[in-house]
């Protein structure tokens, strides 16, 4: 079967093999069946390895859903009475959890910092030395809105000092920039099938301590569906999901686990490398410009600043892009104009040199300067 292939340049869903694809073409099967709760534990048990956790003391459990679902589940079920979530929040997926806790009315504070800029440890000291009555600090890891990589494993020893468990967004560095849930300082992490993994969406995973889990037991309940103990305790006496798995998704993320093994966690992430350095070399040949100092940033995600000429028009280099097979995305700065590059899914440097030969005919083609100006 022969499928076209397109090259996502967008942050997720990412471009998947064809073996992927193919992966989900499998025989009806009811997914309470003994086979298929096999494939799921074999599928959680790998989810904790590549976070190198140790499987007594790590978990992981399913949901289905977005990568929204993750912040809903870790939020809503992880807070103990009286108590209080700290956000460490520069981006536009921090300011996520500040939503989902202000909609379960949740108590919290909203630590917020620039777009642009590193999360302040003196700040971040202060707030935890503030107010003892934090259980949670939550950040994300690399805020997708931008590109910037925060420094998790510093926010996270803040977090142990102070008898906190520490929550991290990895949805867009999972499976790809290597990840040590220990040595990080992470208590619980979280991404969806869609992006590192290379697979699709409807799959969402949260990552954490069994023994935080456990005690949340006894912890006020917030949601029904998106109880996090409630769906660990399914899994543990089950094997199951509560409800109905994305029975086809978790098929294919099978296969993308199998090609991840393959590839190996050092070799995925310099095929990564590999892109985000392509992206900024063609950038930095049609003169763009990034949001995020390139030392700060992740090394997947390029927050682009539009161009100041009157002939750029994102929509139409989009669609010109798009038609000829290649996804650019937009940015998620309220405050800016941006468009985003990601260096996520499996694509690898000639990709990236053949998208930017058809940048620059979209740019030629709608009188865009090259290179492109800038006024300041």
């Amino acid at each position: 079967m022969e499928i076209k292939r397109n090259i996502l340049l967008n942050p997720g869903p990412s471009t998947t093999t064809d073996k992927v694809k193919m992966a989900q073409v499998v025989p009806d099967i009811c997914p309470r069946e003994k086979e298929f709760r096999g494939l799921m534990n074999d599928l959680r048990a790998d989810l904790v390895k590549i976070v190198h956790g140790d499987p007594e003391i790590f978990t992981s459990v399913l949901f289905c859903g977005s990568g929204t679902i993750n912040i809903d589940v870790c939020l809503n079920s992880l807070l103990p009475e009286g108590k209080k979530i700290l956000i460490v929040n520069n981006g536009a997926y921090s300011s996520r959890a500040a939503e989902v806790c202000s909609f379960y009315g949740l108590p919290y504070i909203d630590l917020k910092f620039n777009y642009d800029e590193l999360p302040d440890m003196n700040m971040i000291e202060k707030a935890l030395n503030d107010d003892p009555d934090i259980a949670i600090v939550y950040t994300t890891h690399n805020e997708t809105g931008t590109g910037i990589l925060n420094p998790i494993r510093e926010i996270g020893d803040a977090a142990h000092r102070h008898n906190a468990v520490f929550i991290v967004d990895t949805t867009s560095t999972y499976a790809m920039r290597p990840i040590n849930i220990e040595e990080d300082n992470i208590d619980f992490c979280m991404a969806s099938a869609q992006k590192g993994l290379m697979a699709f969406t409807g799959l969402s995973f949260v990552i954490g301590r069994k023994s935080v889990i456990e005690a949340s037991a006894s912890y006020p309940k917030r949601s029904y569906y998106c109880n996090l103990f409630l769906q660990y305790d399914f899994f543990e006496k089950t094997g199951e999901m509560h409800f109905t798995p994305p029975v086809q998704t978790i098929y294919a993320t099978l296969e993308a686990l199998r090609e991840y093994w393959a590839e190996g966690e050092t070799a995925k992430w310099s095929r990564h490398t590999r892109v985000f350095n392509a992206i900024h070399k063609g950038l930095d040949e049609l003169g763009f410009k990034d949001v995020i100092k390139r030392e700060w940033q992740a090394g997947l995600v390029v927050s682009v600043i539009y161009p100041d000429d009157p002939n750029w028009d994102f929509e139409k280099i989009h669609d010109y892009c798009y038609e000829r097979g290649y996804t650019i995305y937009p940015g998620k700065i309220a405050s800016s104009n941006t468009f985003r590059l990601c260096a996520l899914g499996a694509i690898d440097e000639p990709d990236i040199i053949s998208f930017f030969d058809v940048l620059k005919e979209a740019m030629t083609h709608f009188g865009v300067s090259i290179p492109v100006k800038y006024s300041e």
